[in-house]
């Protein structure tokens, strides 16, 4: 992309008003798991940090919310991932946008991130 974006409602502000609504829910569902995690924009997508540690990303295509939580918890979670038919690479997962975010499996992966950032601070 082109843009530079100063924060991410800025970011928000290029998709319709039904993508917002979807990654206004994915943004409050992050910052629900933890009063540390902080917002910023990164690799010019929203960005999430933990302990001033990069958590996740995510990103609006034409079809799809793209996830980046890294590639630790893509293997972790490769098997749900197929269970459930989202399409995922190293370090993403693709949610459609015609079906409901997996508000449950998007927790998952952050507790999982979380820990992991945990684990390396100690």
């Amino acid at each position: 992309m082109k843009n530079t974006f100063k924060s991410i409602d800025e970011y928000f502000l290029l998709f319709s008003e039904e993508i917002q609504i979807k990654f206004e829910i994915l943004r409050k569902t992050l910052h629900s798991q933890d009063s540390e995690i902080e917002e910023y924009i990164g690799y010019q997508m929203p960005g999430f940090k933990y302990k001033d540690k990069p958590l996740a990303y995510f990103a609006g295509y034409k079809k799809h919310i793209g996830f980046y939580p890294g590639p630790e918890a893509i293997r972790h979670f490769e098997s749900e991932f197929k269970n459930r038919r989202y399409k995922f690479s190293k370090g993403a997962v693709r949610f459609p946008l015609n079906e409901d975010l997996p508000l449950d499996l998007i927790e998952k992966v952050v507790q999982l991130r979380m820990m992991e950032i945990e684990q390396k601070k100690s």
